[in-house]
């Protein structure tokens, strides 16, 4: 007897229950959507790529108090084909000047009750975006209840994922903030080991086509989404977020007096090149508003907390991190937590002034709490009312400060979102920069508010300070971050150590944590090298910290699988960054063909004899073949 897959049925049904309905497909024409009404009235989507089902038959559909809009629904009408073409600048991405080409259509449905919802639909030569739109007049008050949403995936498929952390649990209730390891290669279906799901971005391998999920264009009216902790035999759904994840007082889930719009709903796919090169997480939000360009700044800072921890924050320490910046022609200098306790705001306003003088800006870091952390650190509760957020950044601004870190959020619920996009709005009306700590992922917002330079979310560098576990696990956890993470919003990772860290034995090499310096993406990236560690480090390569770029005009995918190792090329002007790293506890040798980089020759820093040591050599374009030694890495610039 003869049974067929779950694949090949989901094929059969694609082609049977839908052959009246006509899919809609990129512009190459590699990627095809078709929307489906069943007889039962759901509502359902899947994706093909060049004819193999990627995504299978998944549910779509809201459910909104007072309006059941995920089930009993019939497609009542179907739009024209429309093309999109959208163009913008980057300061703090993959490129500078991208462009988006999609191909949009719009479905419109009704329940039972004559109810109406829209369901927009772009794909792109590298994904698909969905939304949907709730204008329906005879419900004014439109809120939130849950979502039907899916993505569904054969069950050979596998899965990269990061858990996510419980509300309210972590150091002083500071949960969730993105910061767990990822579970690598995981079979779908797999269940979170934590009850609140899983992070976006999530990714996946179903075949030979990758596929990356997250959301974009979040402007404060709707609460984040995750995956949920379940997922029966791969069929994942959305989840919103745990009750405790407010505003003091505010709502949990999206609710409008007009109509209800989603984020995009993004589904990134293609080989591991296009998932890596692709910008659908900021193609997909909200164009800039007004900031002076002249104040979009990327940069290079240093930075004392890394390393030296709380008792750095003092006066003279600071000033001695602003000359360690100025030697390496560096642009910032942040002081971390306390610094209102501990150095004041007339001594800071004298920090502001003598960093001036060496072109380098300041930047001061704030709680953002509120009630929802019970972290100490100060200056706290500075920042919860536009009234107070005014004259804060007022005083900052009357200062000459250049930026704030906010750190300690209190996740993803809409009044949580709502006071993250609020202080973006008010920082930029103050002319200043921004970089969150203790965060929620970004979803876009480095394309919407160019004065966000960069946002932790991550298991920074400094958690393998505070735990020889995650010191032992940093390497593979690094060799994730361009696939998942940092595949479309910048991350402070603040990579970086050439030294030894105190109580902990470092376990990569130093051309590993070099490779960092250009693998990790971050509008402003700050280094937890202290000046006596930069010090051990040849005049190369602090030559090529001094001189690296602050932001890239391209990039591309050279080598890598998630995980395991990584090498990404990015171009500044004419000259050619390419760095690479293995996570491996075994030398890994690479042919890497660079041949889009010409005949150029380059100079290739990688790790010498010693596990602190480096070496130099020559470089040429073209096929080269080059080993990196376990737990190590590489650059080479061709100018």
């Amino acid at each position: 007897m003869h049974v067929m897959s779950r694949t090949t049925l989901a094929l059969v049904a694609m082609f049977t229950t839908q052959a009246h309905a006509a899919a809609l497909t990129s512009p190459d024409g590699h990627i095809a959507v078709t929307v489906t009404a069943a007889p039962g009235g759901t509502l359902s989507y899947a994706i093909a790529r060049d004819g193999k089902p990627v995504i299978l038959a998944s549910p779509l559909g809201l459910q909104l108090e007072g309006a059941d809009l995920a089930t009993r629904l019939r497609i009542v009408s179907t739009s024209a084909i429309k093309p999109v073409r959208d163009s913008y600048e980057l300061a703090t991405g993959k490129k500078r000047r991208i462009s988006y080409a999609a191909n949009e259509q719009v479905y419109t449905v009704r329940n039972a009750q004559g109810q109406a919802m829209d369901l927009a639909l772009r794909v792109s030569n590298d994904g698909v975006a969905f939304r949907y739109r709730v204008a329906e007049p005879s419900l004014p008050h439109k809120k939130f209840v849950s979502e039907a949403t899916g993505f569904n995936f054969d069950r050979s498929a596998k899965a990269w994922l990061q858990p996510m952390a419980v509300a309210q649990t972590g150091w002083s209730n500071t949960n969730p903030s993105y910061e767990e390891h990822y579970q690598r290669e995981i079979a779908v279906g797999t269940r979170s080991p934590m009850p609140a799901g899983w992070v976006f971005p999530a990714l996946f391998r179903t075949g030979d086509t990758w596929v990356a999920l997250t959301e974009a264009n979040m402007d404060g009216s709707f609460h984040a989404s995750r995956l949920d902790a379940e997922s029966p035999e791969g069929r994942y759904r959305l989840a919103f977020p745990m009750a405790a994840e407010v505003f003091t007082e505010g709502a949990l889930l999206a609710q409008s007096q007009g109509e209800l719009v989603t984020p995009w709903r993004i589904i990134a796919l293609g080989s591991l090149k296009t998932l890596v090169e692709s910008t659908l997480g900021t193609d997909l939000a909200a164009p800039a508003i007004a900031f002076d360009k002249a104040r979009v700044q990327p940069g290079h800072a240093s930075w004392s907390w890394a390393l030296l921890k709380d008792d750095a924050t003092v006066f003279d320490v600071q000033k001695k991190f602003v000359d360690y910046a100025a030697e390496m022609r560096w642009d910032y200098t942040l002081v971390d937590a306390e610094w209102d306790r501990r150095i004041g705001d007339a001594k800071m306003r004298e920090l502001v002034a003598y960093a001036a003088k060496k072109n380098i800006g300041i930047l001061v870091w704030y709680n953002s709490a509120g009630a929802w952390n019970k972290a100490p650190q100060t200056p706290r509760n500075a920042l919860l009312t536009r009234e107070a957020r005014t004259r804060e950044f007022a005083k900052l601004r009357d200062m000459g400060v250049k930026g704030v870190k906010i750190d300690f959020f209190g996740g993803d619920g809409q009044s949580m979102i709502a006071y993250y996009v609020d202080i973006l709005d008010d920082a930029a009306k103050a002319g200043l920069l921004v970089n969150f700590h203790g965060a929620t992922l970004p979803r876009g917002w480095s394309r919407t508010y160019p004065n966000l330079m960069t946002v932790e979310a991550v298991r920074g560098f400094e958690f393998t300070t505070f735990d020889q576990r995650d010191q032992d696990l940093v390497a593979p956890h690094a060799a994730m971050l361009p696939f998942t993470r940092n595949l479309f919003d910048p991350m402070d990772f603040t990579p970086t150590v050439f030294g030894d860290i105190p109580n902990i034995q470092r376990k990569t090499r130093n051309g590993f944590e070099l490779a960092e310096s250009v693998l990790f993406l971050s509008g402003i990236q700050h280094f937890a090298e202290t000046p006596e560690g930069m010090a051990s480090a040849p005049a190369y390569v602090k030559g090529f910290l001094r001189e690296l770029p602050r932001s890239w005009d391209e990039t591309r995918f050279v080598d890598g699988y998630p995980g395991r190792h990584v090498v990404i090329a990015r171009r500044a002007g004419k000259a050619w960054y390419v760095a690479g790293l293995n996570a491996m506890d075994a030398d890994k040798s690479l042919e890497l063909d660079l041949s889009f980089i010409g005949k150029a020759r380059g100079i290739l820093i990688t790790d010498g004899e010693g596990e602190r040591t480096f070496s130099q050599s020559r470089l040429e374009g073209g096929k080269q073949k080059i080993s990196i030694k376990a737990h190590g890495g590489f650059v080479a610039v061709f100018q």
